[in-house]
């Protein structure tokens, strides 16, 4: 009898018509399988931080689709990647919604790249991206904005006041 990789490297007998069903007569357990040894982790294989790109830069946080997270506040986290649904507050470095995604609450970020819908207050301290799907509505305050053709922005929208080196309003 054949056995394949299964979960977790276990090793597990085939399944379905492929295997046959050994005669009922057959009492004798089968050989024990010997364990396929994995090389331990080397220097060279595991990456340093500034090998991984993106993860180097910072934290990500994915809502994945048909996740909701609700209630919440949200801090520390340089890239908010919402494909579900989301009702928080948060403060954070950058913000993607995705098509599909959306973000009920208060966010205060950096960047804000929106494909989906945000509803609530928003304020994009340097660029606010609004693509062709994207949907924004409520108190919205930018530093720079982009909005593509068939993207929406309806509420109360300005810009952010002309700042000293200190970050204060002048």
């Amino acid at each position: 009898m054949r056995y394949s990789d299964g979960l977790f490297g276990r090793k597990e007998p085939p399944r379905g018509p492929a295997a046959p069903n050994p005669p009922s007569h057959a009492h004798a357990s089968p050989a024990p399988l010997a364990a396929v040894p994995r090389p331990a982790p080397t220097a060279a294989s595991v990456p340093e931080p500034h090998q991984r790109g993106e993860e180097a830069a910072g934290s990500r946080l994915i809502v994945g689709p048909n996740i909701k997270l609700k209630g919440v506040e949200i801090d520390d986290c340089d890239t908010l990647v919402v494909e579900g649904r989301v009702e928080a507050t948060m403060v954070s470095r950058a913000i993607q919604i995705a098509e599909q995604g959306s973000f009920k609450g208060t966010a205060d970020i950096e960047v804000a790249e929106i494909r989906g819908a945000f509803e609530g207050e928003l304020t994009a301290r340097g660029r606010l991206v609004i693509h062709a799907t994207g949907r924004v509505t409520g108190k919205v305050r930018y530093g720079r904005l982009l909005v593509q053709e068939g993207g929406e922005i309806t509420g109360d929208v300005g810009t952010l006041g002309a700042r000293d080196p200190a970050g204060r309003v002048a």
